[in-house]
């Protein structure tokens, strides 16, 4: 039976072999932050011009989908609350992106490959993106409340 005896060479270590670290986790991130900044992040900015060049009442009405509806319906309340998440997750997306792109700029020079490093590193990277849409998100709802 050809095919069926071992060969002696060695095989390419699977999933199964590695252990889940957060650099794997950073790269694909990384991957999947660029892909929705690339794909929504273009789309929600495609709606928001082409309301702007529709006229006010076009305008007003993303504005009203996407942040805030005076008039209030409850239809208004679940979009208001499905674009505040879009936006929400486009500004992780963003800071998540930034900041991994930051680290393989790092990486680019021949710094930080050790493994310790290279765990901090991309620990930091996770946690700057969640602390970084806080923090703005946090501003930005002072600054609704306040003005």
């Amino acid at each position: 039976m050809a095919g069926k005896e071992p060969s002696g060479r060695p095989l390419s270590p699977h999933l199964q072999v590695y252990k889940w670290g957060p650099h794997m986790a950073v790269s694909i991130f990384h991957r999947v932050s660029g892909d929705g900044l690339a794909i929504v992040g273009a789309l929600m900015f495609l709606g928001w011009l082409g309301s702007i060049a529709a006229g006010p009442e076009a305008y007003a009405a993303f504005l009203a989908c996407v942040w805030h509806d005076p008039a209030g319906g409850s239809v208004h309340q679940v979009t208001n609350i499905l674009g505040k998440v879009v936006l929400v997750g486009l500004t992780w997306a963003f800071f998540q992106h930034l900041f991994s792109g930051l680290r393989h700029f790092v990486l680019d020079t021949g710094a930080g490959y050790e493994l310790k490093a290279n765990k901090l590193w991309s620990t930091v990277v996770i946690v700057g993106a969640i602390l970084a849409t806080a923090a703005t998100w946090l501003y930005i709802a002072k600054e609704a409340l306040n003005g």
